[in-house]
This record gives structure tokens, C-alpha cells and sequence, in this order.
């Protein structure tokens, strides 16, 4: 039984925490995602606007959230992740290496650069990355291989309710040329194989699968247990590919901010354009964040704020030299404005 007191504590600073982060000036922000418009100016976003939720699921499975942690929104590029798990488990690390590297690009998630040298896409993070692994998970047809990829998202997040959003993913397949030019130039040169059209609706489809903070926390603390599910006790992945996912998160999650979150924040994690951060602090913790208002880089700007602090007054970077008796000192301090 988790500690009432401690988890007074750690709701208050959560709620805290949520207050701090609260306001948004549109002047730090670049755009909102729109499924159906792409990119939205911020004078012309909607209600989306002020969604804001924040999410920390504990390793032994104890979950606090704040604000619209409960709101569902897509997992987007949050999904390359699951979909990565899953070929490293049908194939093994060495064959998906084949395919794509675990290079960090430095372009934008959605260019069409490619790894000349190895002849595949940078990391399986970007997008051109992302068709090749998904088209790489292992089914009879597509609906099975869809039924998979929606099925392991379920068991990270302990939510067997979970699903693709139809709507979502037919509305982005109409606005999907990029991703379509760039999985046509990927097959012309012999790095994906297949039906680009279904490759393409079986990766829109992952993307579009609807999540919240709270399972978006729990996904990320199965991968911070070591692949097993805090709630359900399930090993979701086997230990050893943990190691490969949370890897590549840390290296190239964050798009091309990937080296400034690694040094500032330094934790493994993956952004989505819905307005979605995922962060695995091994051995601790789950973040998730949901805020649509995105920064140049395709990242949401109060979750980057968020987890910045999070990392920073725990100590949770990979390299702090903190011992564990200043962590929870640090965690029930009042907290200050910075």
C-alpha cells in the first residue's frame, strides 16, 4: 500500500507544478496540430488552446495526476515507439538494423534525408524510420498486423479499451503526401518493400491510436520497469530490448531538439505533434504531458517546461550525481518560482 502521506505530498507538488506551467504566452508557440489542416496558427487554434495535463505513474504501479489528464488526444509519433518495440521483438535487433539505423538525423522528423552510407532511414524516430519499422511488424494481413500494433499499446498502457481513431487517421491520409513521397522514394531505392498505400494507412492508423496522460504515464513506466507492466505485472517487452527502445528514445525522441532535451533534461523520451510527451525514467517513473501548443521543433511547449523541471529539481537527469536521500528531499520541498 503506497504512503498516504507521501502521496499528499507528491499530488500537492504535482498540482503545484500544474499551476507554474499553467499559463501559455501564444508568442512561445508555433502552431497547434490540426489532423484534418495540418499546422494552425495560434490566433486560429481552437479549444485545443488550454488542454493541459500532466501525468507521473510510479514503477510500482501508484499514478498522480493534474489538469486534463484524462482528456484523450492521438499518440501521433508516440507510437514509433510501440511499433519499434514490436520489430525488435518479431526480428531481433541485428535484422532491424538492416532496415533502419539509431543515428540521430539532426533534420526534421519528416525529412526525406537518408543514411547513405548504410543505404536506410537515420532511426526509426522520424518518419521515413517509422514506415519501415511498422511495416515490419509480423501479420498474416492488415488487420492483423494493425490488431498487434494496437494490441501491444493496450498492454504497456494496462487499457484494454484502447483503439485507432478512425476519423483521425482517414483525415490524415488525405493530407499524407510527404509521408506518401517519401515511402515511394524509400521502395524506388530499395529500402521498403510492399504496398506504400497500405504501409502508409497502417502507420497513419498506428499513429491515430487515442490515449491520456494516465495510460500515456503508464506506458511510460512499463518501460521504466524494465518492459513489465507496474499494474498488471505482464513483461510487456523483454529486458534486453528495453535497453534498445529507451536507447534510441534518448538519442532521437525529441525530433531535432533530441540533443538540447538530452543535455538540458536527459531523460529518455518521444514527442508527438498531437502535443503528447512521453518520458521513462528507468528504475522510477512515467511523465506524460499533454499540451498541443507546439514549439518550432514539432515538441509541446509546456511539456518541455514541465519535464525540464521535473528532470531538474529531482535530479533525474541519465548523469546527476544525486543520492537517493536528496531525491526525496528535493520531492517534498515547497517548491519556488524559478
Amino acid at each position: 500500500m503506497p504512503d498516504p502521506v507521501i502521496s499528499r505530498q507528491v499530488d500537492q507538488r504535482l498540482h503545484e507544478l500544474y499551476e507554474r506551467h499553467k499559463a501559455l504566452d501564444d508568442s512561445d508557440v508555433a502552431g497547434y496540430y490540426d489532423s484534418v489542416r495540418g499546422l494552425l496558427a495560434p490566433e486560429v487554434a481552437g479549444e485545443e488552446r488550454d488542454c493541459f495535463g500532466i501525468a507521473l505513474a510510479a514503477h510500482d504501479g501508484d499514478v498522480y495526476v493534474a489538469g486534463d489528464a484524462e482528456r484523450p488526444f492521438a499518440l501521433q509519433s508516440i507510437s514509433k515507439v510501440f511499433a519499434y518495440s514490436l520489430a525488435l521483438e518479431d526480428h531481433g535487433r541485428e535484422e532491424v538494423l538492416r532496415y533502419v539505423g539509431v543515428a540521430p538525423s539532426g533534420d526534421a522528423f519528416n525529412s526525406i534525408v537518408f543514411d547513405e552510407r548504410h543505404h536506410r532511414p537515420h532511426n526509426p524516430m522520424v518518419n521515413a524510420g517509422a514506415l519501415v519499422t511498422t511495416n515490419l511488424v509480423r501479420g498474416k494481413d492488415h488487420a492483423e498486423r494493425l490488431e498487434r500494433i494496437v494490441d501491444v499499446v493496450r498492454r504497456y498502457a494496462g487499457n484494454p479499451d484502447l483503439d485507432a481513431h478512425r476519423p483521425t487517421y482517414e483525415a490524415e491520409l488525405e493530407i499524407a503526401d510527404h509521408n506518401r513521397a517519401a515511402a515511394y522514394l524509400m521502395r524506388s531505392q530499395d529500402m521498403l518493400g510492399g504496398d506504400v498505400e497500405e504501409i502508409l494507412t497502417l502507420y497513419l492508423q498506428q499513429c491515430s491510436i487515442t490515449v491520456t496522460c494516465r495510460d500515456l504515464a503508464m506506458m511510460g513506466a512499463t518501460l521504466a520497469n524494465g518492459g513489465v507492466n507496474p499494474v498488471t505485472g505482464e513483461r510487456v517487452l523483454a529486458r534486453e530490448r528495453v535497453r534498445d527502445v529507451l536507447s534510441v528514445m534518448y538519442t532521437c525522441g525529441m525530433y531535432d531538439f533530441a540533443g538540447e532535451w538530452a543535455f538540458e533534461i536527459g531523460v529518455p523520451a518521444k514527442s508527438g505533434v498531437s502535443g503528447g510527451i512521453l518520458a521513462a525514467v528507468p528504475g522510477k517513473m512515467g511523465i506524460a504531458v499533454f499540451s498541443p501548443g507546439l514549439d518550432a521543433f514539432g515538441n509541446s511547449v509546456r511539456g518541455i517546461r514541465v519535464c525540464r523541471e521535473i528532470s531538474g529539481r529531482l535530479g533525474l537527469h541519465t548523469f546527476a550525481d544525486e543520492t537517493e536521500d536528496t531525491l526525496m528531499r528535493r520531492a517534498q520541498e515547497p517548491a519556488t518560482e524559478s
